[in-house]
């Protein structure tokens, strides 16, 4: 019988790659969990049962985003006998992996703390820091995350409203029925080609330059739900847009004089003019030099990222407060990977 060694003295870190693309992350990773130290102070107590560090919880998060991993099961047993995940999460060889309870009530509190939004915050201030960012034009677009629950658990209110959230006061479906699975997803089809599911709504501002997230925010479905996110992400960014584009679903004469109000030019692709869909942009702002820059839909890849065998493409979270909050973090880790990508020496 062949007698294996008792004891190895070669760190986690020296099996890993040098150019592998986790190492350049989790530097990035670091560097945003150091600006944030103070607040998991102030989200963690001091007495208690002893808690997963929050910087190794967030580590995990990502690394399940990143690598796809379907459930904290099966993330759990990849941190147990995987070397490169022990070493991105900042476990030993020695150290006891999580149970996965455990793991997911930590969880819970992370998204109690606003985290997520945090992390994309601080890992966008490195993108400005390495001159990643445009502060000038940016692109707009919302996707369609299918909910944790069945069309058939949607059951009639037992206290409809009196007056719907139609025009005039006509009640729509999510006056009268809401799912017992989870009470704010609604029925909705993005396409009349496509069945109506239960859903969210994941809205995502994405800067023209490198097409990194700038913001990113999910919300009921409705059908003015996307145009309504549009205003509310440019309204919390830091600088003054020059131009913001977007698909023909944001044509729509209120949003264009949102726009115009906030000195925004409008780069919103056009129908064909017709008696339902009259043409709201100016000859000025139809003929702008950017406007065609504006349509490279740099966007549409971050959702085709985030949907591939990803979280986003049906979320296993209940309550539009935590699919926001997932949603958010699945922005933060593209961003990760997308700089990673672009800060690789040519």
């Amino acid at each position: 019988m062949e007698q294996m060694g008792v004891f190895s003295y070669v760190s986690a870190e020296q099996r890993i790659a040098k150019d592998h693309p986790l190492g350049g992350i989790r530097r990035m990773v670091d560097e945003a969990l150091g600006a944030m130290s103070s607040h998991f102070d102030a989200l963690y107590a001091r007495g208690g049962r002893p808690s997963i560090a929050p910087e190794k919880l967030v580590r995990a998060l990502l690394l399940q985003v990143l690598s796809s991993v379907k459930s904290e099961r099966q993330l759990m047993e990849q941190i147990d006998y995987n070397l490169l995940f022990r070493w991105f999460v900042g476990l030993t060889m020695d150290d006891a992996i999580w149970d996965v309870t455990v793991f997911t009530k930590n969880r819970e509190r992370l998204m109690r703390g606003e985290v997520s939004e945090r992390l994309l915050m601080e890992v966008l201030k490195q993108a400005g820091e390495r001159h990643l960012l445009s502060e000038e034009h940016f692109t707009v677009d919302g996707t369609l995350i299918q909910a944790w629950a069945n069309r058939r658990s949607f059951r009639e209110k037992p206290d409809p409203p009196s007056r719907g959230t139609g025009a005039r006061g006509r009640k729509l479906l999510r006056d009268t029925h809401e799912s017992t699975t989870d009470p704010q997803a609604r029925l909705y089809q993005k396409s009349r080609s496509s069945p109506a599911l239960p859903s969210y709504i994941g809205h995502i501002l994405t800067e023209n330059r490198n097409g990194l997230v700038v913001a990113a925010l999910a919300t009921q479905s409705s059908s003015t739900a996307e145009r309504e996110a549009a205003v509310a992400m440019l309204d919390r960014l830091p600088v003054r847009p020059r131009t913001l584009g977007a698909d023909k679903g944001y044509q729509n004469q209120q949003l264009v004089e949102q726009l115009r109000a906030r000195q925004v030019v409008p780069h919103i692709a056009e129908y064909t003019p017709n008696p339902k869909w009259p043409s709201f942009l100016t000859e000025a702002e139809r003929g702008d030099p950017g406007f065609a820059i504006s349509q490279r839909k740099l966007v549409e890849k971050v959702f085709g990222w985030a949907k591939l065998d990803r979280a986003v493409r049906q979320v296993k979270l209940r309550g539009l407060g935590k699919v926001d909050w997932l949603f958010r973090l699945v922005a933060a880790a593209h961003n990760l990977r997308r700089m990673q990508t672009l800060l690789q020496p040519a």
